[in-house]
């Protein structure tokens, strides 16, 4: 009976390796793409007689330390005026209106087009879609109010509709607080991986990609065709994009278009916007994963539309790896399982490795001073690697909550406006304060895996020390963070960290 349970343990780690590997396989074959990456011919740019009307929109909420740096960043958009018109789609219910109405002032000769709800029904879906009743654009161009869109963007981007097959294109994000802290620098290590490998190396095969919620211009006849914006997922851009591309649509994604943007400062900030991503994707998954299958596309694309619908679930596979291989470590240490067992299952260390790549190749994309770069990749992959896989706990409940149907209110990612200086994180309105439990367990489990690593040192069995020590540190780092952003006290500290 002993020896059944041991391999029904084994079996349950090896499930995780497995389900780890398969990822690291789809990401690879979206590395081998990216290299793969031409660059194809800039379109003609459009006579400016012959350019179209543009809709801008722009959805707040609450959005009082970013919502005039937006405004001042959209009235210097390059587009002649006759043809744009921007909709700021607000459904603040704070102090937020007043700033708006105000700023607005300033700019008495741009078509700004200020709507107001008071009901928030479908969340930024729903304001969206109440915004594109009344649109008067042949394109939508979206952007988020932690954003400051390029002057350019417009005239980027509206050339390559020119084929009336392309339903949206999509610009590569940039970060604008990059070097604030710790945080953020690892949040751009992470972003930049999705952006270039990612959204090139799907694109390119001609692959499904996402539409990113922000930084992407839509053709509004693309959105009405696909059934317009729908509010049953917490991922209302992924939503649409599945159903706008299974309908035939081709989007396009441009990186040297680029979309600077705010990343948020601290970890409940992270978290929020964390869980909603990954529960939103498991929804999609859950919406879209068996129409995919049934469609007549081509087989690559069905493997890669299922690897990015369900790629959220590899937090459920890191979590099932880190607590069994605490019991397989016990049955190594007790000569109940050989280490050959373990052995055999090394093979899905590759999957590893192939993760590590893409997120280097990414590091040194466009790097310029190559040593530099890579002492600053030695520091931060390990660290990287650590703090998600502490963040398996947090987004393993978010996995799970989307593929049962759970649901839960759209919560908007608070935004700050730290590096001018104008605000502080201590006078922050929009700061979650209430800490779940989950920031417990989290703890609880940093010192599991604390004492794990000195269970391994002092036993000799070094068998899973490495990892072990990625997840005390993991778990720790994001403890700790997420205990200094609910802690109102705490939160001074972390108003400024070193670069």
């Amino acid at each position: 009976m002993p020896e059944i349970l041991a391999f029904i343990l084994l079996g349950i780690y090896l499930l995780g390796m497995v389900l780890i590997f398969i990822y690291s396989l789809a990401q690879g074959h979206l590395l081998l793409f990216f290299f793969k990456e031409k660059r194809n011919p800039q379109p003609t740019p459009s006579n400016p007689s012959e350019l179209p009307q543009i809709t801008v929109q722009l959805p707040l909420f609450n959005e009082m330390y970013v919502a005039e740096r937006l405004i001042d960043a959209v009235s210097k958009l390059n587009y002649p005026s006759e043809k744009l018109e921007i909709q700021i789609l607000d459904d603040s219910t704070d102090q937020t209106k007043e700033l708006i109405q105000e700023k607005l002032k300033e700019y008495p000769t741009i078509n700004f087009q200020y709507i107001h709800r008071t009901d928030r029904k479908g969340f930024k879906a729903g304001a969206l879609k109440e915004g594109l009743e009344v649109a008067k654009g042949e394109f939508i161009a979206i952007f988020d109010s932690d954003f400051i869109p390029d002057p350019n963007f417009l005239l980027q981007t509206i050339p390559w509709f020119s084929d009336s097959k392309v339903g949206m294109v999509q610009s590569r994000w940039t970060h604008l607080n990059q070097h604030y802290s710790l945080l953020t620098r690892l949040q751009a290590f992470a972003l930049d991986a999705h952006f270039l490998i990612e959204q090139m190396g799907r694109n390119r095969q001609g692959a499904f990609i996402n539409f990113n919620g922000t930084g992407g211009i839509w053709r509004k006849e693309t959105i009405l065709d696909a059934g317009n914006w729908h509010d049953d997922t917490l991922t209302e851009d992924l939503d649409l994009s599945y159903r706008a591309q299974r309908k035939g649509w081709k989007f396009i994604y441009r990186p040297e278009v680029e979309s600077p943007a705010e990343l948020p400062p601290i970890m409940s900030a992270i978290k929020s916007q964390q869980f909603r991503w990954t529960k939103g994707g498991a929804e999609c998954a859950a919406k879209h994963g068996a129409a995919v299958l049934k469609t007549n596309l081509p087989a690559h694309v069905k493997i890669h539309a299922m690897a990015h619908l369900f790629n959220s679930t590899i937090f459920l596979a890191i979590l099932i790896v880190s607590l069994s291989s605490i019991g397989v470590w016990w049955l190594v240490d007790q000569q109940i399982l050989g280490p050959g067992w373990i052995q055999l299952a090394s093979f899905s260390l590759v999957g590893f490795a192939i993760i590590s790549l893409i997120y280097l190749v990414s590091y040194f994309y466009r790097k310029q001073h190559f040593f530099k770069s890579l002492f600053e990749a030695i520091f931060l992959l390990p660290l990287f690697l650590s703090v998600s896989m502490g963040m398996a706990l947090h987004n393993t409940q978010a996995v799970m909550e989307g593929l049962t149907g759970k649901k839960s209110p759209f919560i908007r990612t608070p935004k700050f406006n730290l590096e001018g200086g104008k605000f502080s994180l201590r006078t922050n309105q929009y700061i979650n304060l209430r800490m779940p439990i989950t920031t417990w367990l989290e703890g609880a489990l940093a010192l599991v895996f604390i004492g794990m690593v000195v269970l391994g040192v002092f036993q000799q069995n070094y068998l899973f020390l490495p990892f072990h020590l990625m997840l005390a540190v993991g778990y720790s780092l994001v403890f700790i963070s997420s205990f200094k952003s609910y802690c109102p006290r705490a939160i001074i500290h972390v108003s400024k960290s070193p670069n």
